[in-house]
């Protein structure tokens, strides 16, 4: 019997997980994910999220740079 571990970093040929990693998904990154606690995921999760927070403020406010400087 296969754990899950395997099923994802050795997939069988034919599987639905097999077609996932052609389509091109990393399932390398999703086993890494899955032996995270809950906790961490979290974690992880926040601290994406505040990255695209402060991506979003930046952008914000290089267009109100361009914006004054154009008039």
């Amino acid at each position: 019997m296969r754990t899950p571990e395997e099923k994802l970093l050795n997939p069988r040929p034919g599987s639905k997980i097999a077609e996932a990693a052609r389509y091109g998904l990393d399932l390398t990154l999703v086993v890494s994910n899955l032996r995270r606690s809950p906790q961490q995921r979290l974690e992880n999760l926040q601290g994406a999220m505040d990255s695209v927070e402060k991506l979003r403020l930046a952008m914000e406010a290089a267009k109100a740079k361009k914006r004054v400087e154009s008039k």
